[in-house]
């Protein structure tokens, strides 16, 4: 793009050369023409009278062809001016706005007026070059018109904050520039009083220095050179404006040695003077400007309204105290994607620096872990998927896998995940958690997963002899070794409290923390506000391992206590620092509008498209989703076998994995669903009855359906209509005769008795009571087993004989809206789980697989 620029830019200035040598030409032909019309007119008394009138028609002729040809190269030079000057910078004022160059686009000259074309020709445009361009010298009457016109059009060529004005004004106090005053309130204008001359240019010049050392650096000859093959300007224009009083001896010798620096170097850095009043040396980048002839042609200086300029700056000054706008996602990207190695690391960019340059993230031996901080509203979850995006397009599947989970309310990261809307995900993640603000499990079993993960690659490194995962990878070149990122966002609900769960989130993260660095496994956690965490800030090993620190505006806590540079940053910004938050590492980098759906769409699916043949799209996991038998893994690859399982809810695990009973003829084998949630309940049992229909051939197994509880009818209906032909239904007065006939009549064949709401039946009726009391104590030694819900704890053990009676019979339960402490006596933990009720939520346990309670969620009904 930026070659064809120049080449455009060229052509213009060649066209407008030339016109300008045709004009020249054209002047000097009428001078010819007239000079010899002055010799015929001498001579016409020594011609005849007819001989006199034909040369006065040919000379009329060739002034006639003259001027048109002048009022021709007006009009080539005025359409040069649309092209050189466009928008802002060379508009009419009558229909004046600010239109900022596009990202990348480099000024051009400014208009200041209009020229006067001899014998009336169309006005031309005045165009003097300013930035990146020259230093104009302003001589002449009201030279204050052509300076608003050059600093407005200026200003409104670029985009807000990127011009800097000084003004230098002794006379007047700044009142020759009293209609940019809006912008000092913004930081965009300042004035320099008497006798601060010397310290301007001084500081000017060491504006210069300092951007030749330390931007340019013997890279790029000036800044738009550097600007032009990064797209990025890392530095403003400034626009010295320097009002003399015309006296010889105004500068100093000091003074004007630096005045004629500046007039020599400045431009290649961006700093301009705009000069009146001052004597100016004649050199090649000082444009002077005369108020009444510009270069050799009459001139008309064209001031914009005095509203106009106070206007626009008071709406400038307002865009800029609001806050620079975001970095472009764009810039984040590499040109070429997925050709990047992970092997020792993972490197990428967050954002543009101060100096105009991308800054890198990295993760890797060191620094191994981040840790992202920052208010609702700052842009946390923006600067998540920038990081993400931009690590996304430089490492391949194969080299980087992502695991997120995100504990606040929301779906900010469900979008990574296929869904209804969008069938895309980014191929890199293997796992998304969202709405686990109330399931802490969930980050747990991630959390077993990584360190079960870490296990396995340190037996692989200890296999091959070696300490690091490069050093594995180069071992074993065959082997899938990819980099793991793990983001957890609100990581503090891990570490909530101090129970049990809390513990042991904290464990587990010290021990990823520590071994996984040089395994590849990096931690990112993030927090709205790290201030309160106690089970994190009391681990100083684990805090240490997060030397990558990354601060939003006002974020606490996250940077060293005495680094405060948090607390000043604007919107769009965020404090880099992989040293553990110590001041001298800050870097501050303006991070770019990464989470717009529509920008993250199009990057997803183009990488989507390119995944590679046979991966699997990754396991989402939805805290609000009530999940679907139907869809569950374990069902769909159920074979009708005859080994009676049965699946009782999702487990809350890093795969969909569903919680299983099995039913071998075994004493104790049945199960107890305990509650008074009536949906939930019937879940339970629906999903346990049509799994285990699935597991057996026709006629191979007997089920029989009981309802008790009205309010169950249409639930326990729909599950008789899904089992096997000839599967028993029986009425609620008929319950305690089948049950009798249970004990008397086994045919061999499994039987599985699903009653809903059990207690209803054995509490109105003894011999219901004995009879259910009889099969659940050797029911299962015949494979017979109970499926029963019963509704409160209190009642089953009414049902077992009393409070002093044995509980062995019921060897599997699930407890809904029921606390931890009733299930004393159920459960090996003294006192009960740590069990609070949540909706379609239960605690699952099973004496013969399990050495504690795991949450699980029921699937939803058919």
């Amino acid at each position: 793009m930026s070659s064809l620029v120049d080449t455009i830019r060229d052509r213009l200035a060649s066209a407008r050369a030339q016109a300008r040598a045709r004009y020249a030409a054209a002047e000097a032909r009428r001078d010819e023409v007239r000079a010899r019309r002055d010799a015929i007119a001498g001579s016409a008394a020594q011609v005849p009278r007819r001989a006199a009138a034909t040369r006065d028609e040919r000379v009329r002729q060739l002034d006639q062809r003259y001027q048109d040809r002048v009022a021709d190269l007006a009009r080539q030079a005025a359409q040069a001016a649309v092209h050189e000057a466009p928008g802002a910078a060379g508009t009419d004022w009558s229909d004046w706005r600010p239109t900022p160059l596009p990202r990348g686009g480099q000024p051009g000259p400014v208009r200041v007026g209009r020229l006067v074309v001899p014998g009336g020709g169309p006005p031309v445009p005045a165009l003097v070059p300013l930035l990146d361009a020259a230093h104009v010298a302003v001589t002449g009457d009201r030279p204050g018109e052509a300076i608003s016109a050059l600093l407005l059009r200026a200003l409104g060529t670029t985009a807000p904050g990127t011009v800097r004005l000084t003004g230098y004004d002794p006379e007047h106090l700044g009142g020759a520039l009293a209609g940019f005053a809006p912008l000092s309130g913004a930081g965009l204008l300042t004035f320099v009083g008497p006798g601060g001359l010397g310290d301007l240019l001084d500081d000017l010049v060491d504006q210069v220095r300092r951007i030749n050392e330390t931007v340019l650096a013997g890279a790029y000859p000036s800044l738009r050179a550097l600007a032009e093959a990064t797209g990025r300007r890392p530095e403003p224009w400034r626009i010295a404006v320097l009002l003399g009083a015309g006296r010889p001896d105004e500068l100093s010798r000091h003074e004007q040695a630096q005045l004629e620096r500046l007039l020599r170097t400045g431009v290649a850095c961006g700093v301009h003077l705009v000069v009146h009043g001052l004597a100016v040396p004649s050199l090649s980048t000082v444009e002077v400007l005369h108020t009444g002839r510009f270069r050799g042609v009459p001139l008309i200086v064209e001031p914009p309204d005095a509203e106009l300029v106070t206007t626009t700056c008071r709406a400038l000054a307002a865009e800029v105290a609001a806050g620079p706008q975001p970095a472009a996602f764009a810039d984040l990207l590499p040109a070429r994607q997925w050709t990047e190695s992970s092997a020792t690391g993972l490197t990428a960019p967050i954002g543009e620096g101060t100096d105009g340059r991308l800054v890198d993230l990295t993760l890797a031996d060191y620094p191994p872990h981040a840790m992202v901080a920052g208010p609702s509203g700052t842009g946390k979850t923006n600067l998540i998927y920038a990081w993400l995006g931009a690590l996304a397009t430089r490492y391949a599947p194969a080299e980087l896998e992502f695991y997120l989970l995100d504990f606040k309310e929301g779906v900010s990261f469900a979008r990574f995940a296929p869904g209804r809307r969008d069938p895309s995900w980014l191929p890199h993640v293997r796992l998304v958690g969202v709405n686990v603000n109330t399931d802490r499990e969930f980050g747990l079993a991630l959390l077993r997963h990584l360190g079960s993960v870490l296990k396995d690659r340190a037996a692989a490194a200890k296999r091959y002899e070696v300490t690091t995962l490069a050093e594995l990878r180069a071992e074993d070149p065959d082997g899938h070794w990819p980099r793991i990122v793990a983001v957890v966002d609100e990581f503090q609900v891990l570490l909530a409290g101090r129970g049990a769960p809390a513990a042991e989130a904290a464990a587990l993260l010290e021990d990823l923390a520590r071994r996984g660095r040089s395994q590849g496994i990096h931690l990112i956690l993030a927090s709205q506000d790290v201030s309160g965490i106690e089970a994190l800030w009391g681990r100083a090993g684990l805090v240490g391992q997060f030397a990558l620190r990354i601060a939003l505006p006002k974020a606490r806590r996250i940077l060293a206590e005495t680094n405060l540079a948090a607390e000043t940053i604007p919107r769009y910004h965020a404090v880099v620092n992989a040293d553990s938050g110590a001041e001298p590492a800050n870097r501050i980098v303006r991070v770019p509008a990464a989470s717009d759906r529509d920008t993250w769409s199009e990057l997803q699916t183009r990488l989507w498209r390119r995944r590679p043949a046979g991966l699997t799209p990754p396991r989402l996991f939805d805290g609000d989703a009530v999940p679907s038998l139907s869809e569950a893994p374990d069902f769909v690859a159920m074979q009708g076998d005859g080994e009676p399982v049965a699946l009782l809810g999702e487990a809350i695990d890093v795969s969909a994995r569903s919680a299983r009973l099995r039913l071998p003829r075994a004493p104790g084998r049945n199960l107890a669903v305990l509650g008074t949630r009536l949906d939930e309940a019937c879940a339970v049992l629906g999903a346990a009855g049509r799994s285990l229909a699935r597991r057996y051939p026709p006629d191979a197994a007997r089920f029989s359906v009981a309802c008790l509880d009205p309010d169950a009818l249409g639930a326990a209906a729909d599950l008789y209509a899904a089992l096997p032909p000839g599967s028993a239904w029986a009425e609620p007065e008929d319950f305690a005769s089948v049950l009798t006939g249970l004990l008397s009549e086994p045919d061999g064949r499994p039987h599985f008795i699903i009653g809903y709401a059990v207690d209803a039946a054995t509490g109105a009726d003894g011999t219901a009571r004995e009879a259910l009391r009889r099969i659940l104590h050797s029911g299962p030694e015949r494979h017979t087993h109970v499926l029963g819900w019963w509704r409160g704890v209190a009642r089953l053990r009414e049902d077992l004989g009393g409070a002093g009676a044995r509980l062995d019979p019921i060897g599997a339960w699930v407890a809904l809206d029921v606390h931890g402490a009733e299930l004393t006596g159920l459960s090996p933990q003294p006192g009960g789980p740590a069990w609070y009720p949540r909706p379609w939520r239960g605690l699952y346990f099973d004496r013969s697989v399990h050495r504690s309670a795991e949450t699980i969620i029921p699937y939803g009904r058919p």
